[in-house]
């Protein structure tokens, strides 16, 4: 037996001794991140026109990952907690009617149909200068028209002959929106416009109104390494016959790497966004009314999206089942099964259009190519996405420590990048991460994308900067993972704010608790004889200008400041009565 390796201390004065001590920089990076200061701070430099003083302000960054700005980052997700909260149980609706015109905005618009129908017979009359004026005049009027209040554009812009006959040559290309036959048929009712959900009675007299938990799973590519768990919770083996533990790192990488659908998990990565917009309309179609939701995208431990959803009001899951597997996404593009062109020999750009690299042969333009494909009677759709069928779905009722893990659960990695998720610590999750990689890089995410040439297809708006297997677009980042749009999805009417709305909420909250009317640190200044504020002017400021402090000053002046107001905010929280969640869930950590 060997004895246990004896630690043996570093020498006082010496090196290693020196090195073991702990950084002031760092200590003080982490006390900032502590008390939620923006380690990068937006310089700004504030100018009062009238007396000239000049004052540095340090706007926070705002970014959102962990790995840019962790103050900054952590207080966005508590933001975003809060909009889930204040929307998934509402009891009313969120956004109320419109109001009704005034007589003034009336008359505005009968003036505007004047015009139109004056318009109209001028330009059947072939009176081209009183068309001229007339155009002048409906310009005039609808500035006033939006001037007045009124929300929107009361009509689209005329145009002239020229611009119609150009946009009658590239007319939009129509196909036909008939349903699938391998797919069930939903039913389809008029959309009521209410979003709150139903309401329960209990056989004492009390009320309920819970709602809902969704999870949506895209199919599978392949079986990978995974806990397997039988109808009765008792564990089987994995499709490797194998047992696997909870902790085990071979868990979401394929059994045969071979054999695993690359082409297909690419393509659906890409397109996920799109089938997600397809769910919810169909959902609303099929229940009748407009369904509100919060969520997440973000992978599986297999690299494949799904998303994670709270659901206002509550819907059957044999619905969510059946309008889950009814529901798909055709992308009408050129086909793009194997490539043409290697990324080392890819076509060429001769001038004035990409050629084949040996026949100097030009490629088929997009719109050939979609020719093509219309003439075609058996044409298919390049890709069809679907969802699988896990589909998981619970009731969550208000107030519950459910609702709260739930909500937690949903924003678990809106702070890190997709590839960021889950740890690549084996060399086989790095390898199922790499070969999903470099298939998304070939891949091709839009009509215009360069990676098209290596299909034999010039790309829509094709150019000599297109650089095939390069393309800039987010999908093909290996941070990404094919999930380059947007990670949080609330639909519009979800709590009838924006996110500045509920930051401003929770800043109103902290200045009645504190009992101020202004903020020292934002207001403008106001001139004490006019009673008006004084003209200002606002410059970004650079890190070496003469008048900015160094950065580690700033910090440590922020620091004292956050520290300072901490003070006090728990200060009046002892004075007074418990806060409302909404506002301490934000400005805890400032």
């Amino acid at each position: 037996m060997t004895s246990p390796a004896t630690v043996i201390e570093a020498r006082p004065g010496s090196r290693a001794a020196r090195m073991a001590l702990p950084r002031a920089i760092d200590a003080l990076k982490q006390l900032a991140n502590e008390y939620g200061v923006c380690a990068r701070p937006v310089l700004l430099r504030r100018t009062d026109l009238s007396t000239g003083q000049t004052e540095v302000i340090d706007l926070p960054c705002g970014a959102t990952r962990d790995d840019k700005c962790p103050a900054c980052a952590k207080r966005a997700k508590r933001l975003r907690q809060v909009q889930i909260r204040e929307g998934w149980h509402r009891a009313d609706e969120p956004t109320p009617p419109p109001d009704d015109a005034t007589d003034a905005q009336r008359a505005l618009i009968q003036l505007r149909a004047h015009y139109e129908l004056g318009r109209a017979q001028a330009e059947l009359a072939c009176q081209w200068d009183q068309v001229a004026d007339l155009d002048d005049a409906i310009a005039e009027v609808e500035e006033v028209i939006s001037a007045e209040g009124l929300r929107g554009r009361i009509a689209p812009p005329h145009t002239n002959h020229d611009q119609g006959d150009e946009l009658e040559g590239r007319a939009r290309r129509i196909r036909s929106t008939r349903r699938r036959q391998d797919v069930p048929d939903l039913p389809r009712r008029r959309v009521e416009p209410r979003t709150v959900g139903r309401v329960y009675t209990a056989p004492d007299g009390a009320t309920y109104q819970p709602s809902m938990w969704l999870t949506l799973t895209l199919d599978s590519y392949g079986p990978v390494h995974g806990v397997r768990r039988s109808a009765g919770g008792k564990p089987i083996p994995c499709a490797c016959k194998r047992m696997h533990a909870d902790d085990d790192p071979v868990i979401g990488t394929p059994v045969d790497p071979a054999g695993y659908d690359y082409h297909r998990a690419a393509w659906d990565a890409v397109h996920f966004p799109r089938l997600l917009d397809r769910f919810w309309q169909n959902l609303r179609r099929a229940e009748g009314w407009n369904v509100q939701y919060a969520g997440c995208v973000e992978p599986q431990r297999r690299l494949a999206p799904h998303a994670h959803f709270a659901i206002r009001g509550t819907i059957s899951r044999a619905m969510l089942l059946k309008v889950a597997s009814a529901t798909y996404h055709q992308v009408w593009w050129p086909p793009a099964e194997t490539l043409v062109y290697h990324p080392d020999n890819p076509p060429r750009w001769n001038g004035t259009a990409w050629v084949d690299p040996d026949t100097n042969t030009p490629l088929l333009t997009w719109a050939q190519a979609l020719d093509a494909l219309d003439d075609d009677a058996n044409s298919r759709p390049a890709h069809v996405i679907g969802f699988g069928d896990q589909v998981k779905a619970k009731g969550v009722e208000s107030g519950t420590r459910d609702a709260e893990k739930t909500i937690g659960y949903i924003t678990k990695y809106i702070t890190k990048s997709a590839a960021d998720c889950h740890l690549e610590t084996t060399h086989a999750q790095r390898a199922h991460a790499d070969r999903l990689w470099r298939q998304l890089r070939v891949t091709p995410c839009s009509d215009r994308c360069a990676n098209w040439l290596l299909y034999g297809v010039q790309p829509n708006k094709a150019h000599d900067k297109l650089r095939p297997g390069n393309c800039k677009g987010k999908v093909h980042q290996r941070s990404t993972l094919g999930i380059g749009g947007r990670r949080i999805l609330v639909s519009r009417d979800w709590s009838g704010k924006t996110l500045a709305d509920h930051r401003a909420d929770a800043h109103a909250w902290v200045k009645a608790l504190l009992g101020i009317t202004t903020d020292s640190a934002t207001a403008e200044p106001v001139d004490a004889v006019a009673g008006e504020p004084t003209p200002v002017a606002w410059e970004l400021a650079r890190p070496d200008d003469p008048d900015v402090p160094p950065a580690e000053h700033r910090l440590l002046r922020a620091v004292s400041q956050r520290i300072q107001r901490r003070q006090q905010l728990d200060e009046a929280r002892r004075r007074t009565s418990d806060p409302p969640e909404s506002g301490r869930a934000v400005m805890t950590d400032g």
